[in-house]
């Protein structure tokens, strides 16, 4: 798979996205990074510490958060993606279920889109993403708890996005799914995605995990947000088993470590990028 210039071999390793959230609410490292001089030195940190890709985000989808304005999310991302692009060569996506905001991303050099919503949010979305020939990643999530049989049920609403996606025109090619860990499962339907990553391997695509210090974990260990990177690197170790292609984390030093370690053990030999 190409994700703007570079190529990722989805099918034999496992990369690590790394998260750069510019919201003074999210619910980890809120209003951390959203100063520009602070975002391009966390930029340059994540990258240094082997980020194969960057994922960019204005508007905290933490539970309970409060949805902000196309003209905000813009404002809060548009010059780090701009300033970054400038400054580094590394892939980076947008963080974005909206349309307008994607479209500005885009215009701006962001090389991929990660929608929260897997393009069913926004009826313009997937048009767009095919229009700009870009990646998208469709994450799980609905409105909804009322699952009849858990697994099988979040198959067929990411079969419906990935049709989505197919009917617009986006090719097979293009396509990730992110099971979405934390977005409308409770806490033991949260284990069980990460227990039987192994089950979205049916649908045929690249698949994207991100629970790093999400609740989940959280409750698992009882701890803070900012204690639970142990957990997350589990969490990675399980996605590198089950032959994720990607990890969304915030600690990339460690999860890229942790990455190598798993993948040497499975092969029996260090793995290539």
């Amino acid at each position: 798979m190409q994700i703007g210039n570079r190529f990722f071999n989805v099918k034999h390793h496992t990369y690590v996205m790394g998260i750069m959230n510019l919201t003074p609410d999210s619910f980890s490292d809120g209003g951390q990074y959203n100063q520009m001089d602070q975002s391009l030195k966390h930029a340059e940190k994540l990258i240094g510490e082997g980020a194969d890709l960057l994922d960019i985000g204005g508007e905290s989808t933490r539970p309970g958060h409060t949805q902000i304005s196309v003209e905000e999310e813009i404002e809060r991302i548009a010059p780090v993606i701009e300033n970054i692009k400038s400054e580094f060569d590394i892939p980076l996506s947008v963080d974005t279920y909206k349309s307008p905001v994607a479209k500005v991303a885009l215009d701006l050099g962001a090389d991929m889109v990660n929608d929260i919503w897997g393009l069913k949010y926004d009826s313009q979305m997937a048009a767009l993403v095919a229009d700009y020939r870009v990646p998208v990643c469709l994450m799980h999530n609905r409105m909804n708890t009322d699952y009849k049989d858990f697994i099988p049920d979040t198959l067929s609403d990411l079969e419906e996005c990935i049709q989505l996606a197919k009917d617009a025109g986006i090719p097979e090619g293009q396509i990730i799914v992110d099971p979405g860990v934390g977005f409308a499962k409770s806490y033991e339907q949260n284990l069980e995605v990460i227990r039987r990553l192994e089950a979205y391997k049916v649908l045929g695509y690249p698949i994207l995990l991100g629970t790093s210090r999400k609740s989940v974990i959280g409750l698992t260990l009882d701890l803070p947000f900012d204690e639970r990177e142990e957990g997350t690197l589990v969490t990675t170790v399980m996605a590198v088993l089950a032959g994720c292609a990607f990890v969304r984390v915030h600690d990339v030093k460690a999860n890229v470590r942790a990455i190598k370690m798993a993948e040497a053990i499975r092969e029996g030999k260090m793995i290539e990028k």
